[in-house]
């Protein structure tokens, strides 16, 4: 079933495209026709690849991996904070810092450093250093936490990359490319999708269009985590009675009674029961026959 609705995108603004004379070539699978020199997109499609994305999408965070969301459009921006906060996933909307994938080690120094300057505060070493010192340090850790600090979590080079604007994002895609991480990404009209391995041609510049191609990604997103929760959930089963024998020797119970009460955590979890009786062949046909006769009365 699809994600969305044709009506949908077509309130949402998707289907418009650039100027015809500002197309890329390489778009015109994805164009349906022209109307007023402006391109339209073909939303049937929009619709396919969608889905596909939103797919692939929910099985990499089902697998507990991270999508790094790249917007640094100023109509993107707060919509794509907002958005992807509520999932958990690390996002770029400032300026993408020229080397952050291929020189990822570089980065996550830059991001530790935010760690140690907070550790400063609070260990009195602040207490030691000058005015003017104190505001430097002040300054460059506004600066890291504007720059880098929505991907704090990010402790290693993510699975897949998001990008709402393929031409702005150039850089980000090539790096993507470069270590063989998979794009996904909404490409325009003027856009060339031939980089970007899950490409959804969609309007990139109205925010109604961003707002709702990201909604139904994160969607898919929460899915995945979902269901792995669930997964690792019904795996917690034997790691629970574990916990509970530990906590049990933690209290000076005897270890015979400990025993027994996890034997009853056991019992309970599978459902077997001492006291139930098997029933004889002959006792199973006059039971089956009784049955018949209130039936039939």
């Amino acid at each position: 079933m699809p994600r969305t609705t044709f009506k949908e995108l077509l309130d949402a603004g998707v289907h418009f495209g650039h100027l015809k004379r500002k197309w890329n070539p390489s778009m015109a699978p994805y164009i349906f026709m022209e109307r007023n020199g402006i391109h339209i997109i073909d939303l049937e499609k929009t619709i396919t690849k969608l889905d596909e994305a939103a797919s692939a999408m929910k099985h990499i965070a089902k697998s507990g991996k991270k999508v790094l969301f790249v917007a640094t459009k100023k109509q993107a921006k707060e919509i794509v904070a907002e958005k992807v906060k509520k999932v958990n996933m690390p996002y770029v909307t400032e300026r993408w810092p020229g080397g952050m994938l291929t020189n990822f080690p570089t980065i996550r120094k830059a991001v530790k450093k935010m760690g140690s300057i907070d550790k400063m505060a609070t260990d009195g070493t602040f207490q030691n250093m000058s005015k003017r010192e104190k505001l430097q340090v002040t300054r460059q850790r506004a600066k890291l936490e504007k720059n880098l600090g929505s991907i704090v979590d990010l402790t290693r080079l993510p699975s897949a990359l998001f990008v709402v604007d393929v031409c702005k994002e150039h850089i980000a895609v090539r790096e993507a490319k470069r270590l063989g991480i998979p794009v996904f990404a909404m490409v325009d009209t003027n856009s060339d999708p031939t980089d970007i391995e899950f490409p959804i041609p969609a309007n990139d510049d109205a925010s109604k269009s961003i707002s709702l191609i990201v909604e139904i990604l994160c969607q898919s997103i929460e899915e995945g985590l979902n269901e792995r929760k669930m997964e690792k959930d019904k795996e917690q089963g034997p790691k629970d009675r574990k916990v509970i024998r530990k906590e049990l020797e933690t209290k000076d119970i005897p270890a015979a009674l400990i025993e027994a009460i996890v034997e009853d955590e056991e019992e309970e979890e599978t459902g077997t029961d001492d006291e139930t009786v098997a029933v004889e062949p002959d006792d199973e046909d006059s039971a089956r026959t009784g049955v018949e006769t209130e039936e039939e009365l």
